[in-house]
């Protein structure tokens, strides 16, 4: 048996599934985020620890048999968060999240100064990064900045937790900007800029390697005595992507969770840092990823469901499934700022063009179309690259609804699949990198593409009607972007 664990933003979810790679049990638990001030975005890491436990427990409940034949864990989680650590463990800060804004300042001073981030690190400085985080604790909390022993990203930190290591894989360490990802080791040019050493780093690995064993303390809390490895795995979308076979290059995936993610495999290093493109380390190697990313998707129709006090399911359940042509507005989905293409932090939301005559299930499906052209910017960040698409395949909680897919496949005018499965993406994609660690398999044997079990189609009319309203998109953005930084 093996076990993934998924360090979300809204939740814990860990997954159990067999070596043929059937789903035995599944546990969530939700997870709080604080943002106390603005521009900020935090979590206590000792929340997804506890979080963890909880999801673990429950399977080792529910399936009591087959969790005493767990053989290894593979672990995924959010990106970019910063958890700083003193020389005893201890935690020195509330983790500084991937869609945190408060160093935009330092963002500005290093892609100025050090244009070493963009040529090592593949990438321009952004805010949600951890990076300039560091930089922006060294600038406003030097006695704390002073006393940080280890950094570590959010799965990371719940593996110290299980094996006493520090430890990270090249996919999520891409993303701290102190990765020279060419050479896939850290960079002592650029932890220099931020007053780092690679000391203060964890130990690298490929994403299928392991990188340790269950702390016997740890081994004790499940009732396990023999040894448990625990694999690097990968950022949760490189988990995502290798959930449905994404790692060879025109193999593409969009994941509507939190955030929404355009990731595109490649077989090499190719760049688009004008447009706020991503290129990091694939969890497998000698592979890489492109990657455009908006900081709000799901995270968009679970705040307007908040307002309007209904959840998800009534929203996708009051949906038309045919198109209405009247009009209705447009929907900005700049929550917490926004990365591809626009890279800026001060981005903010917008409803344009209501009436007295709106209706909430209106904005819900003005909600779902921004979201929608959004992920379109990122493609288009993409394809610049002269990067070939020949399949995306959609996973995340967004993929259960396959209205909101007619509307993304209709702006792309792509066909999008969805696969048996898609809505646990990461869990399930850590989970086969500690099958293909323990096993002597082939990548194609275990990271094989899903069974499909609905492929959506660009619908022709709805196209026309959306390329026109993505146009408006791009206008209001450009007339509301300075009005933008006076809030």
């Amino acid at each position: 048996m093996y076990l993934g664990i998924d360090i979300g933003t809204s939740a814990v979810k860990s997954v159990l599934i067999d070596r043929n790679q059937s789903v035995i049990a599944i546990a969530s638990e939700s997870l709080k985020i604080s943002k106390r001030k603005p521009l900020y975005s935090e979590q206590n890491p000792n929340d997804w620890w506890h979080a963890s436990l909880k999801t673990i427990t429950s399977i080792k409940k529910s399936k009591p048999f087959d969790f005493c034949q767990l053989k290894s864990i593979g672990l995924t989680g959010q990106m970019h968060g910063a958890v700083c650590l003193d020389k005893k463990g201890e935690i020195l800060y509330p983790a500084i999240l991937w869609d945190d804004g408060r160093s935009y300042k330092e963002c500005n001073y290093l892609n100025k100064h050090h244009k070493d981030f963009e040529q090592l690190g593949g990438n321009l400085v952004m805010p949600g990064f951890t990076a300039p985080k560091l930089l922006w604790l060294k600038r406003n909390k030097p006695d704390l900045f002073n006393k940080i022993d280890k950094i570590l990203l959010p799965k990371d930190y719940l593996r110290y937790k299980l094996t006493g290591e520090f430890a990270t894989d090249m996919s999520d360490a891409s993303g701290t900007l102190w990765l020279d990802i060419r050479k896939r080791k850290w960079s002592e040019t650029t932890l220099s800029a931020c007053d780092l050493k690679e000391s203060n780093m964890a130990k690298l690995y490929e994403g299928t390697e392991c990188t340790g064993y269950l702390l016997p303390s740890i081994q004790k809390i499940f009732e396990i005595k023999k040894p448990i490895k625990v694999i690097a795995g990968a950022s949760d979308n490189a988990a995502g992507a290798l959930s449905v076979g994404s790692y060879s290059p025109g193999q593409a995936m969009i994941s509507l969770g939190t955030s929404g993610v355009y990731f595109s495999p490649t077989s090499l290093v190719a760049t688009n840092t004008k447009k706020g493109l991503h290129t990091f380390c694939h969890a497998i190697k000698q592979r890489w990823h492109q990657m455009g990313v908006i900081l709000s998707a799901g995270s968009a129709l679970s705040w307007w469901g908040n307002v309007c006090e209904r959840d998800k399911e009534t929203f996708f359940n009051s949906l038309s499934k045919q198109y209405d042509d009247k009009y209705i507005p447009l929907f900005l989905p700049y929550l917490s700022g926004e990365r591809t293409p626009c890279n800026n932090p001060f981005a903010k939301a917008s409803f344009i063009g209501m009436t007295h005559n709106t209706t909430y299930i209106e904005m819900v499906q003005s909600v779902l179309e921004g979201v929608a052209f959004a992920i379109a910017d990122c493609e288009d960040t993409i394809t610049e690259t002269q990067t070939k698409i020949n399949s995306v395949s959609v996973i995340g909680g967004g993929a259960k609804s396959l209205y909101w897919g007619k509307i993304i496949a209709s702006v792309l005018n792509r066909d999008l699949s969805y696969h048996h499965n898609s809505s646990i993406g990461p869990m399930f994609g850590a989970a086969r990198l500690a099958i293909y660690e323990d096993n002597e398999l082939s990548l194609e044997q275990v990271f094989t593409q899903p069974k499909i079990v609905t492929v959506i189609k660009p619908d022709p009319k709805l196209q026309q009607q959306l390329d026109w309203r993505r146009s408006l998109y791009h206008q209001s953005y450009k007339n509301l972007k300075e009005i933008f930084k006076l809030q």
